[in-house]
């Protein structure tokens, strides 16, 4: 039982978005919610910037893998940043006032203007990052990390494609794979994405609107195909991309945004180079909050390269130092 049945008074509330049942944007609602005292190992968080992420739209859409739901109605949201406004029983490492930030590994509920979470789901905001970059990198940040440290690392002497490069994870695995040594190519949607991702630091940038990129890639890598492809699009890149890759090449997807990649029959992976191909998820990759904190920590240096994108002023490429 909690505090506030306890003692016979009301639940506190929050304002908050919330959907009653699956489908398009008309399904959110904002209104009031209800909030109980923060339980055992919790905290109460005053939110001061919510991250938006593409698997909130699967979740509203009632999808599967990330965006699953367990019950209606539901709060959306899986980062944020915020200021500790009360602690639960038990919690020891943070105080009242405390700035925090987390990226949810396990459930939704960060579109809200307060609401109550795990203390091993909170890590410190430094106090040279504004609330805004560490509510937007969290979950994007800790994607790119795992992606280019523990999926498949980049290094130099590597090539390296990443999909939906213009994008929240693309623009990071970017500087990053560039920092790391390796050769990037990046594929966007249009013109203007393609000047922005050069901008960032990738050597080459490839418009996928325009069919077919394998034979651009295989030009660029003199027919030899690229080591590995971060991919968050799925369906719409999936022939391409086997024919970009190199013999015993890899492909990482990790994001549907045009949709599930179709049933892979092993022969294709055999015949197209003994190809290697995984899907992956951050759960997997922060099973342990040992795990979390030691992908956030190579984040450290995340906010002036945030800051400088924000402000325009990225005039090569722009770097984050594991």
């Amino acid at each position: 039982m909690n505090e506030d049945a306890r003692s016979g008074t009301a639940p506190e509330t929050t304002w908050a978005i919330r959907f009653h049942e699956t489908g398009g944007p008309e399904v959110l609602r904002w209104e009031e919610a209800p909030l109980e005292a923060p339980g055992e190992g919790e905290v109460r968080l005053r939110h001061t910037a919510i991250g938006l992420n593409y698997s909130e739209i699967g979740s509203r859409r009632g999808g599967g893998g990330a965006a699953a739901i367990s019950g209606l109605p539901l709060i959306p949201g899986r980062e944020a940043a915020g200021v500790i406004e009360a602690l639960g029983p038990g919690v020891r490492d943070f105080e009242e006032g405390d700035r925090v930030a987390y990226g949810l590994r396990r459930r939704h509920g960060a579109d809200a203007e307060r609401r109550n979470i795990e203390a091993a789901e909170l890590v410190p905001v430094p106090g040279d990052m504004d609330d805004r970059t560490a509510a937007a990198i969290m979950v994007k940040g800790m994607t790119a990390s795992y992606l280019l440290r523990k999926a498949y690392p980049a290094a130099a002497g590597r090539t390296v494609m990443v999909h939906a490069a213009a994008g929240g994870v693309g623009s990071i695995l970017v500087q990053w794979a560039k920092h790391l040594g390796a050769t990037v190519i990046g594929t966007v949607g249009s013109e203007a994405k393609a000047r922005r991702i050069l901008a960032l630091g990738c050597d080459h940038a490839l418009n996928n609107r325009e069919g077919d990129f394998s034979d651009a890639v295989l030009d660029i890598t003199g027919g030899r195909g690229v080591d590995v492809i971060y991919d968050p699009v799925g369906r719409a890149v999936w022939e391409a991309s086997v024919k970009s890759l190199k013999t015993r090449g890899t492909l990482i997807n990790f994001g549907n945004i045009s949709g599930p990649i179709p049933p892979i029959d092993p022969h294709l992976l055999m015949e197209s180079g003994s190809i290697f191909v995984t899907k992956t998820a951050l759960r997997d990759f922060t099973r342990t909050r040992d795990e979390m904190l030691e992908l956030c920590d190579a984040l450290k240096d995340a906010a002036r390269a945030h800051a400088d994108l924000e402000a325009g002023k990225t005039t090569g490429s722009t770097v984050l130092l594991p």
